[in-house]
């Protein structure tokens, strides 16, 4: 079966998920958005489209169908605007749309469900869309043409904004901060106090721009839901910078860190796993210090 893949593009920068997108297509790849042109000078695929527009995926959707009729399998980044234009480009294709998907061959697709601890297998037995999670894969071959497509021409098919609101939790995959606990964090308390000190975690997050993350024990112990889990059964993440309050770095929980630019550890234990990796290792009470970064910050602890 044919595939392409539909990478959303904004001011030049690729959504977390593009190369895994590419590589599961075989290299080829249409650019879709503002800065396309700067975005395919860093992603490395065997033919790569360019098509110039503001990000509108209604209008988006009606311009790219014509140029994927002829490909079977269409795969999108489970991105934000991933997740935006894929329905869309589905709808006007008039094809199934399989989301969330962490293994896509030609003949089925493994996708992610209740809370990414489930894999359902689904059957591919025709023209889809997919959506895929970031999973560290990368395109192998080499790097090929870079061509232009026609600009879209307004449909009239976007919903009009009114409005645009910051949400109260930041998409975990995407957040460029992170700021995560494990259980060093909550040490000695039971599960209400366990419960409310991730809740400060969460909203010194949002004080800095960043989202909240958990490791395994967290999420098993109830402390916090499944969908801020980091690791190799939970969320993949590859942020600008990880903060890890009370997290010892456990090989399951590490494997889903990606590549961050910078590592803060805070750590009682300065011979933990974490703090090796770390950029800044803080030998402290990991609690206390959330407490402090709080009280400076203005937020409620």
């Amino acid at each position: 079966m044919s595939r392409r893949a539909v990478v959303p593009v904004r001011d030049g920068r690729l959504p977390k998920g593009a190369a895994d997108a590419v590589a599961l297509a075989d290299g080829e790849v249409i650019l879709v958005g503002e800065g396309t042109r700067d975005a395919a000078e860093v992603l490395l695929a065997r033919t790569t489209w360019c098509l110039e527009a503001a990000f509108a995926p209604g209008r988006l959707a009606a311009g790219l169908a014509p140029h994927l009729d002829d490909v079977d399998v269409v795969i999108v980044p489970a991105s934000l605007d991933g997740r935006d234009l894929a329905p869309r480009l589905a709808a006007q294709m008039d094809r199934p749309l399989w989301a969330r998907a962490t293994e896509l061959d030609d003949h089925q697709a493994l996708l992610a469900r209740i809370d990414d601890r489930v894999v359902v297998p689904v059957r591919l037995d025709g023209p889809c869309v997919v959506t895929v999670l970031l999973q560290g894969r990368a395109y192998t071959g080499s790097g090929g043409p870079v061509h232009e497509l026609l600009p879209v021409a307004d449909t009239g098919l976007e919903a009009s904004q009114l409005s645009v609101s910051e949400p109260d939790v930041r998409d975990l995959a995407e957040a460029p901060r992170v700021l995560a606990g494990g259980a060093g964090l909550v040490q000695g308390l039971d599960d209400h106090e366990a419960r409310q000190v991730f809740a400060l975690l969460e909203r010194v997050g949002e004080a800095l721009g960043a989202a909240m993350g958990a490791t395994r024990v967290a999420t098993d112990a109830g402390w916090v839901s499944y969908d801020r889990q980091i690791g190799t059964t939970g969320v993949v993440i590859d942020p600008d910078l990880y903060v890890a309050f009370g997290i010892s770095g456990a090989a399951q929980h590490v494997d889903g860190l990606g590549t961050p630019k910078h590592i803060v550890s805070i750590n009682l234990d300065a011979s933990c796993p974490m703090t090796a990796r770390s950029d800044l290792g803080l030998v402290s009470d990991a609690r206390a210090l959330l407490v402090a970064l709080a009280q400076r910050l203005g937020v409620e602890s």
